[in-house]
């Protein structure tokens, strides 16, 4: 049978949608064009929300990453944290029993080759298998819908951290680093450290460079150990620079304080701004301007409950912020699928049932179409008891995210113009909807019934 000839309309028409295809297969992760509060990843909007280990997982070659992996896919979220190798810390510190980044100093993997497989690195020579290990992770994570946020340098807290670093002049061949650890982050006293820390991050930009599952975080912590902005400026721009010819570029992150603070004066070249121990979610409020993802990547030193974090989780998200990472202390080289049970002195949480917890909450805003969503607590009309804190995102007359802290059951009144809507009360501890009604309504103020529940309800509005 002879073919039938393909039409040139028809042969543009598949050649732009192949086109648009594979180029959605490659893009990174990337702010969202309609509401850049959010992500896109893969063509679809998305909020990034995941409880992971303490960033050691490519540094620390005794830790199976593959698990780990699998144990984040299996429970629903799509991100993990993990440092490069220029800093890690010795056994114990800070509390932390077995502490996935305080890796066996013999075995610690970095960027730079040991001479010799002895003591000390050479800053002139890259370690082949460290990239290798670096790669195969990112593209573990990647089969499994992980982000991957990579934190390529971190402050040297105090002198027991400086000691353990390539950087530092004791353990290099370069003679480079006799500083104090806090001018090592620096563009003028950090005596040829920095030529290095440029030719790492070129070499990290380029070994990655084809992974869409990846973010690029300047510094943990930056605001301890002396590290200056003009330096954090310095590298964002190291990074935008090697990625000039890339057909995609990667977003850049930046870790701007702990709890909550303005940010004054934003680098043009960040994306992701965020906080750490952001607890109540000020820094969503008094930063959403800036039209850009505001999140939270490290969480802690409030105790151990999952019902702190949990809370944490959902305030954040309901308040506009697009990322969520609590430091999950089950998570060691022994129970790389998070089942450690932690002493009480470990300063923060994490669990098997916390991470459940913590699905649900993904799974209630990939049910809604967020991207034309905002934070909107003025729909709230009253009905609500001094002491409780409600969250709202909004499409007005479309779609409501509702979140209650406190109480055991309330009458919230909504100010919902006329239509009809559907009602779904969520219990954010089991994930089950507790309560679903429909409801026409001639607009204005209306009162709504939640169900009994402890310590926290969600809602879900939907105009039908």
């Amino acid at each position: 049978m002879k073919k039938p000839k393909l039409q040139p309309i028809a042969f543009l028409a598949l050649y732009f949608f192949l086109a648009t295809s594979l180029s959605a297969q490659i893009k990174p992760i990337s702010l969202n064009a309609q509401n850049p509060h959010y992500f896109t990843y893969k063509g679809k909007p998305t909020v990034l929300i995941t409880s992971g280990e303490h960033y050691g997982a490519v540094m620390n070659p005794d830790f199976n990453y593959r698990k780990y992996l699998k144990t984040l896919q299996k429970d629903g979220l799509n991100l993990t944290r993990t440092m490069t190798g220029a800093y890690f810390e010795p056994a114990g510190a800070f509390n932390i029993t077995q502490n996935t980044l305080g890796p066996d100093p013999k075995k610690y993997m970095c960027p730079f080759l040991r001479e010799d497989h002895g003591s000390k690195f050479d800053l002139s020579q890259w370690n082949p298998a460290y990239f290798t290990r670096l790669k195969d992770f990112i593209g573990e994570a990647q089969k499994r819908g992980v982000i991957v946020e990579l934190s390529l340098f971190c402050p040297f807290y105090g002198d027991e951290q400086w000691a353990l670093s390539p950087f530092n002049s004791i353990n290099n061949v370069n003679g480079l680093g006799n500083i104090p650890r806090t001018d090592v982050y620096t563009l003028d006293k950090n005596k040829g450290l920095l030529d290095i820390q440029e030719k790492m991050v070129r070499k990290l930009v380029d070994e990655l460079k084809s992974f869409p599952n990846l973010m690029y975080e300047i510094c943990n912590e930056p605001y301890f150990g002396g590290i200056t902005l003009e330096w954090q400026l310095y590298i964002s721009e190291v990074i935008t620079n090697a990625e000039k010819s890339f057909p995609n570029q990667h977003l850049i992150t930046q870790n701007i304080g702990n709890g909550a603070q303005k940010i004054e004066n934003p680098n043009p070249l960040v994306s992701v701004f965020n906080f750490h121990y952001a607890a109540p979610p000020t820094a969503i409020t008094i930063n959403y301007a800036l039209n850009k993802v505001i999140g939270e990547n490290e969480t802690g030193f409030n105790g151990q409950k999952d019902s702190t974090y949990r809370k944490e989780a959902w305030e954040l998200i309901l308040s506009g912020g697009a990322l969520f990472n609590n430091l999950d202390y089950s998570f060691t080289t022994d129970n790389v699928e998070g089942t450690f049970h932690y002493p009480a002195a470990q300063p923060g949480g994490g669990s098997p049932a916390f991470r459940k917890q913590l699905s649900h909450l993904k799974k209630f805003m990939d049910a809604f179409n967020f991207v034309a969503m905002k934070p909107d607590n003025s729909i709230l009309a009253g009905g609500l008891s001094k002491g409780l804190t409600p969250y709202l995102l909004a499409e007005a007359g479309k779609q409501y995210a509702f979140y209650l802290m406190g109480g055991q059951q309330v009458n919230p009144e909504f100010n919902l113009p006329k239509g009809e809507y559907s009602l779904e009360w969520l219990n954010p501890l089991s994930g089950k909807t507790e309560k679903k009604e429909k409801l026409s309504h001639q607009g204005g103020k209306v009162t709504l019934t939640s169900p009994i529940y402890q310590e926290d309800i969600a809602l879900k509005i939907i105009s039908q």
